[in-house]
């Protein structure tokens, strides 16, 4: 069976261009019990990934939901010019207690041979992200992509996902510079975890 005909929760990011479809799925998600929250971001993306995705914005709407399944018929009806970008989480690392809001969302890819994932290396990024006290949640997963047109080049690592939520009420900036430590602490473990988006939240609509 494919990632795409089972259902996991995660995280869905589309570009909030004041649209009538942007304002549309805007208020669709706000009614949705099939999403917990509903942010107003601000996304930047690494120098590594922007050749894969040209059409890259600066504003998305970003959910956290229950249900890919439910996100996957949303954009049936909901689909933009500008790609939108869902992340399906199938392993959550952990999930724990931070002081403050989550005002920050790093989302990496991990770089794997012909051989694929290796659980042991999941566990040993797990340990280090533990160690980082202001990362409230991790999880890995694969990324799904929507957009109107089809993308020049096919993103060779969407089956190796990781998201990290990061709880701070420091600037966008300081978290950054924080999930950018992380990642060097992992790479010098000689695991490559190299960085696809940042999305900084600037209001929580629901």
């Amino acid at each position: 069976m494919s990632n795409l005909e089972l259902s996991y929760s995660g995280y869905v990011c589309t570009p909030y261009l004041h649209s009538h479809e942007s304002i549309s799925i805007k208020e669709k998600w706000m009614k949705s019990r099939n999403i917990e929250k509903l942010f107003f971001v601000t996304g930047t993306f690494s120098s590594e990934s922007k050749p894969y995705f040209t059409d890259a914005t600066n504003h998305y709407l970003l959910a956290k939901f229950k249900d890919s399944a439910k996100i996957s018929d949303d954009f049936k009806t909901h689909n933009q010019e500008k790609t939108s970008f869902m992340f399906s989480i199938r392993d959550d690392l952990f999930s724990r207690e931070v002081k403050g809001d989550t005002n920050f969302i790093s989302v990496y890819y991990l770089e794997y041979g012909e051989d694929g994932e290796d659980g042991d290396d999941h566990q040993e990024i797990a340990n280090l992200l533990l160690k980082r006290n202001k990362i409230d949640t991790s999880g890995l997963g694969f990324l799904t992509t929507f957009c109107l047109t089809s993308p020049k080049f096919t993103f060779p690592y969407s089956d190796n996902i990781m998201v990290l939520e990061v709880a701070s009420e420091k600037s966008h900036q300081s978290m950054k510079k924080y999930c950018d430590q992380t990642r060097r602490d992992v790479n010098r473990k000689g695991l490559t975890m190299t960085n696809l988006m940042s999305l900084s939240i600037l209001e929580q609509l629901k």
